[in-house]
C-alpha cells in the first residue's frame, strides 16, 4: 500500500485536532512540535497490556483497526495525517491481560525482530491486578529483574533503538474500590520500579498518574478511567497529550 494511503487510513476519523490547528488549515513546518525521533522512515512500536492494546485487530486486516482505539491511535493518526511526507511507520503489539512476564516472554518477536526506531512500554498494572485478585504477594523483585533485562536485552540487539517508559496508573474505581489500599499501594511500588529503570538505562519516564490526579479535579474519576483502571476515551486523548509532551521535551527538534 502507497505510504500515503497508508497514513491516510491510519489518519482518517479520529477527529482529534492537537493545539495549532484550525481544520482543513495548512499546519506548515512542525505546529504539533513532532519529537526529532520522529524522523522520516522512522518505526514506532507501542508495547504493553490492555491500555495500549486498545482493541486493536492483530491480523491487521483493515489498517483503521490496527492500531486500537486508544493512545497509541490518536499519536499516530496525528502524526500521519500531518506529515505524511515522513513516511512514518506506527505498530502496536499490546496485548490485554499481560503481565511483564508475559510480555518478556515474547519480547524477541514482538519488539527484538521488528526493529523500532523509538520503543514506548505501558506495563505493570496488571500484575497488581493479578496477584491481589489471587490474593497472592506480589513479588515486585521479580517483576523489576524481568523489566530490567529486556530493557538491557534491547539496547544490546537494538543499540540504535530509544526508549520511553511510561508508569501505570489507576483511580478509584469498581475494578479497585474494594482493594484500594492494597491498590494505590502496589501501583506506588511499579511506578517507583519504572522510574529508576527509567533514570538507570536514561529512558524519558512519562508519568501518567499525575496527570490523572490533576484530571479528576476536573471531572470524576469514571470520566477518565471508566472502572479506575481502563481509559474512556476522554483518558486515552490524555495519555496521547502527555506522552507526546514528554517524548518531545525529550527529545527537542533544533529552533
Amino acid at each position: 500500500m502507497k505510504t500515503w494511503l497508508k497514513c491516510m487510513i491510519i489518519g482518517a476519523a479520529s477527529g482529534v485536532i492537537l493545539p495549532g490547528y484550525a481544520s482543513g488549515s495548512d499546519p506548515g513546518p512542525d505546529v504539533i512540535g513532532l519529537p526529532v525521533i520522529f524522523h522520516k522512515d522512522a518505526r514506532v512500536l507501542f508495547q504493553g497490556d490492555s491500555i495500549t492494546d486498545g482493541g486493536r485487530d492483530y491480523k491487521a486486516q483493515y489498517l483503521d483497526h490496527a492500531l486500537g482505539h486508544g493512545y497509541p491511535y490518536i499519536i499516530a493518526a496525528n502524526a500521519c495525517g500531518h506529515y505524511p511526507e515522513l513516511n512514518l511507520t506506527f505498530l502496536n503489539r499490546g496485548i490485554s491481560g499481560n503481565k511483564v512476564s508475559d510480555l518478556a516472554a515474547r519480547w524477541q518477536n514482538d519488539v527484538i525482530a521488528l526493529k523500532p526506531d523509538l520503543l514506548s512500554i505501558l506495563i505493570g498494572v496488571n500484575d497488581v491486578w493479578h496477584n491481589l485478585g489471587a490474593k497472592k504477594g506480589i513479588p515486585f523483585d521479580e517483576i523489576e529483574a524481568t523489566y530490567e533485562k529486556m530493557l538491557t536485552d534491547t539496547g544490546s540487539m537494538l543499540p540504535g533503538t530509544k526508549i520511553v517508559l511510561c508508569e501505570p496508573f489507576i483511580l478509584r474505581g469498581s475494578a479497585n474500590t474494594k482493594q484500594w489500599a492494597e491498590w494505590d499501594a502496589a501501583i506506588k511500588k511499579i511506578q517507583q520500579m519504572v522510574a529508576r529503570l527509567g533514570e538507570k538505562h536514561k529512558c524519558p519516564v512519562v508519568h501518567f498518574q499525575r496527570v490523572f490526579d490533576e484530571a479528576v479535579k476536573r471531572a470524576p474519576a469514571e470520566y477518565w478511567l471508566f472502572d479506575g483502571v481502563h481509559p474512556a476515551w476522554a483518558g486515552h486523548q490524555i495519555l496521547a497529550d502527555e506522552w507526546l509532551r514528554v517524548v518531545k521535551e525529550y527529545w527537542p527538534r533544533e529552533s
